[in-house]
């Protein structure tokens, strides 16, 4: 398959939109408005102009690839990759400091959500709408960003004499996983984006607005603590995230994120005597059922005010905005990360034969949290700051079982205090 999107990729630009501003909704600034007598589009080189991009989806992989497609297409990109900047917080960090960059990618709902309605200073967004608009569904911020790539966090089990043994395990929360019966692995850590994303999964039916906790209930804290204190984890990084212990045989139930999960999978023998077998169908693992479904993120592509970027140099940032997000490109992407694509049309050239089941589970994120009018994923945003504090304050996941700190006294905690930075 990648020598055919190779190809199709190739191609992108034959077929794309060159203006670009044909595209963009009418408010927007030193771009032409689309008429219906528009010549058909003709490639252009764009490549005088470096576009200034801010990303956490920038493995040095990723950086290299998309500087060498972007080229091929017509377009010079400024990249960092993740030894300079590793995350989502401290890409978005930069990207506010610096006030150069022209295009933000990346990140997901929880940041987007706080670009879009402003929370950062030097951040604002260009108006617009790309032709492949309509091909992202509900993973869009109409006039504003739309979603390039969708990942989920996932609970996987081994139903092999390593696990279950045959037995089928569902339940109705993620934190449900506490009372399973059977060995789990914890993360070791309260940072990193995959970490907060299965918190959030955790956290999600205790979502309390009325709680002074960070707006979860203490039965929430209570049992991510329990969490914590009976999971298995690893002090020195012999374990990458949850898949690892899984694939051992050390755990019977694990948590992982949906990128990569299949290539993990098809490599799984690597790392292991006892390895998981099975990426599309499953031979002696599956994924946990669970009624509420789980937390999607998606990743999305918004172009940034400039100050004194001419018209022209506008033009070249929107058609890359354009062509990064089109079907042809996502669907190159997908290919080479593993990754599953917001665009319907780039998921039909990398899934012929339908969506795969980790993209079936129903989607929590962006459901409504009763008492408020946020989706999760805005609630997640709201309070995140706050779950990270309570966390560290409190001495969740300790990395180091000497370590171990003793049980908080739950009905004698100071929670305006331990919703505060620690000083």
């Amino acid at each position: 398959m990648k020598k055919t999107l190779g190809i199709i990729l190739a191609l992108v630009m034959v077929l794309s939109l060159v203006g670009c501003g044909t595209n963009i909704t009418p408010n927007t600034p030193n771009t032409p408005e689309p008429t219906s007598s528009q010549p058909a589009p003709t490639v252009k080189d764009y490549s005088k102009y470096t576009i200034r991009i801010y990303s956490n989806s920038n493995s040095t992989e990723r950086q290299t690839w998309l500087i060498n497609e972007a080229k091929d297409a017509g377009f010079t990109i400024s990249l960092d990759d993740n030894s300079v900047i590793s995350g989502d917080t401290a890409a978005i960090q930069a990207a506010n400091e610096n006030k150069d960059g022209d295009i933000l990618f990346g990140l997901n709902e929880t940041r987007w959500s706080q670009v879009v309605n402003g929370v950062y200073e030097n951040l604002k967004l260009v108006g617009w709408t790309p032709a492949w608009a309509n091909e992202v569904g509900e993973y869009a911020y109409p006039n504003a960003a739309y979603g390039l790539v969708i990942q989920n966090v996932l609970m996987l089990y081994r139903n092999d004499e390593l696990g279950t043994k045959g037995k089928e395990l569902q339940f109705k929360h993620w934190a449900d996983i506490v009372d399973c019966g059977y060995q789990w692995y914890r993360q070791n850590k309260v940072g990193g984006t995959t970490n907060a994303n299965i918190n959030s999964a955790m956290l999600y039916p205790f979502a309390d607005p009325a709680s002074q906790a960070g707006g979860i209930s203490i039965d929430g804290w209570k049992t991510l603590w329990k969490y914590c204190a009976n999971g298995v984890y690893s002090s020195d990084d012999t374990y990458k995230y949850g898949f690892d212990p899984l694939n051992k045989g050390d755990v019977a139930v694990s948590t992982f994120y949906s990128s990569s999960l299949y290539g993990k999978i098809d490599a799984a023998a690597e790392g292991s005597e006892k390895p998981l077998r099975g990426a599309l169908e499953p031979e002696n693992w599956a994924l946990v059922d669970i009624e509420d479904g789980t937390y999607y993120i998606a990743e999305y592509i918004g172009v940034l005010e400039k100050a004194n970027r001419t018209a022209e140099q506008t033009e070249a940032v929107m058609a890359f905005a354009e062509w990064f997000g089109s079907a042809e490109v996502q669907a190159a992407w997908g290919e080479e990360f593993d990754s599953y694509p917001c665009n319907a049309a780039a998921a039909a050239i990398l899934y012929p034969d339908g969506i795969p089941s980790i993209y079936k589970i129903k989607n929590f994120a962006l459901t409504k949290v009763k008492g408020t009018d946020m989706t999760y994923a805005e609630y997640v945003a709201a309070h995140s700051i706050e779950w990270t504090n309570i966390m560290t304050n409190l001495g969740f996941y300790w990395a180091d079982a000497q370590a171990a700190v003793a049980e908080p006294d739950w009905d004698n905690l100071d929670w305006a205090t331990l919703t505060q930075a620690k000083k």
